[in-house]
């Protein structure tokens, strides 16, 4: 009895393959914290994908590449924000830069 419950274990892991894009989600999250938040827009388009796949047959895939798929979505996420945040900063900054030169009347 016991055999068979770990012959069924073991042939259940062995059908199950990992998500097509995992690792490319987890590095382009992390590449999106890094570089440039275009890289996390495109790990975001595959991660809803891949979840999508994952919902529609849980069974079929493996848990850490569905855990990795969350990873880098979240990074993904984390990084478009910052990258969001540094332009806002970038922006006020320069109106901020423009205003005062105006005011010390620099644009005579």
């Amino acid at each position: 009895m016991e055999q068979n419950q770990q012959q069924d274990y073991l042939s259940s892991q062995q059908t199950q393959q990992a998500l097509p894009n995992a690792t490319a989600v987890l590095v382009l999250g992390i590449l999106s914290i890094v570089i440039c938040f275009i890289t996390g827009i495109i790990a975001l388009v595959l991660a809803n994908k891949d979840m999508a796949l994952y919902r529609a047959n849980p069974g079929a895939y493996t848990a850490q590449s569905y855990s990795n798929i969350k990873t880098g979505r979240i990074c993904a996420i984390i990084g478009i924000a910052l990258q969001l945040i540094g332009f806002l900063v970038y922006i006020i900054f320069i109106v901020f830069l423009v205003t005062a030169a105006g005011a010390a009347g620099g644009f005579n």
